[in-house]
């Protein structure tokens, strides 16, 4: 059997306008991870494989919980949504969200262009983000193990979408309810995967932590 433990990274800098600026860690992310750490180590230390994207705030994420000897593999690397909804709004005229409540709205749209190949200017076509981040997922389910996989909401909800059989738009609902720092169980067995459990904070639960329970 193969256990995947998946993470998002914590938050990052939530107010950047491009992805260079947007891939660190704000002072929060940094202690959502801390204290993801603290929890894995008390419950369930081991790992056969740690892995992380390229990303910059994915690898914080996993030192800042404490695992250092990490693996990287750009296929958890994250869909560029700044490079995306520019292109969106180039050729469809669908405008930047400016608060939370236009992202929730904007993010299924672009989704929805994205997957059906309306959106040409993209960096990288749909089908390819889909193939790479379930081709891992399907690489890491030959083996047996628990690996522990620290990537971003996009590529969860990639792999959630090959798991659960979604559509677009279920792909993209599960994406928006994505925490920061949150974990998401994947269990191989009899040649099925399946999800265990989906965005679970039990570091955040503890009374006094409310504020740090965030989506950006």
């Amino acid at each position: 059997m193969a256990e995947l433990i998946l993470v998002r990274h914590g938050q990052a800098n939530s107010h950047a306008t491009d992805e260079a600026s947007y891939d660190k860690l704000s002072d929060l992310g940094h202690t959502q991870a801390r204290w993801l750490g603290e929890h894995m180590r008390a419950t369930n230390p081991h790992f056969d494989h740690v892995i992380t994207g390229t990303l910059r705030r994915q690898k914080e994420t996993a030192a800042s919980m404490g695992y250092d000897d990490t693996r990287i593999d750009g296929r958890l690397d994250e869909l560029q949504y700044f490079a995306m909804a520019a292109a969106l709004e180039a050729e469809h005229g669908i405008g930047m969200p400016t608060d939370p409540t236009e992202f929730a709205a904007h993010l299924p749209q672009m989704i929805g262009y994205w997957a059906s190949g309306r959106v040409k200017g993209v960096p990288e076509p749909f089908a390819e983000f889909y193939g790479r981040t379930n081709g891992l997922i399907n690489e890491l389910c030959k083996d047996h193990g628990r690996v522990l996989i620290v990537t971003s909401g996009g590529v969860i909800g990639s792999i959630l979408r090959q798991v659960l059989q979604l559509s677009d738009e279920g792909m993209a609902k599960i994406m928006l309810q994505v925490m920061n720092s949150s974990v998401h169980r994947l269990s191989y067995v009899h040649g099925t995967l399946m999800l265990g459990s989906f965005n679970a904070t039990p570091h955040l639960d503890i009374p006094g932590r409310e504020h740090a329970r965030t989506f950006v």
